[in-house]
């Protein structure tokens, strides 16, 4: 099961409004790589749910309770024929016992090729197995 990192700013959407809604759709993606990334998203995988801004954290894991389908904010499609926007509904597992700062992560030589410290204007981005295992150790999930 694949796991992905959903970046936010807390200040338009954040951990405990997650935690308290129990489900949301994950919107406001309109970055073409980060669209491509989403469309590969399936129920059933889990997601870091990362805070940007001032905190630049890990705070969360979620589910993916539903797997891509039609923006209705971005319509039209794809040259492929796919939607040009897609969604998909998250639900919270757990907090992360311990915040992991993007700090912490760009000092630990075992995420020099994460997309999130290579590319970081991405708002969705594959945590590929290696990384995700040390992630939920450095997080306590």
């Amino acid at each position: 099961m694949p796991t992905w990192l959903l970046k936010t700013e807390p200040d338009c959407y954040n951990w405990d409004q997650m935690a308290a809604d129990k489900r949301t759709h994950w919107d406001g993606v309109s970055n073409a790589a980060a669209q491509l990334h989403m469309r590969n998203i399936q129920k059933g995988d889990e997601a870091f749910f990362y805070h940007t801004g001032n905190e630049k954290a890990i705070v969360g894991l979620c589910t993916v309770v539903k797997g891509p389908y039609p923006d209705p904010e971005q319509p039209g499609t794809t040259a492929k024929g796919d939607p040009k926007g897609v969604l998909i509904d998250i639900a919270p597992v757990k907090p992360a016992r311990t915040p992991v700062t993007l700090a912490q992560i760009k000092a630990d030589p075992r995420f020099a090729e994460f997309l999130l410290v290579k590319i970081s204007r991405l708002g969705v981005v594959p945590v590929p197995p290696a990384m995700d295992k040390a992630l939920r150790k450095m997080a306590g999930f």
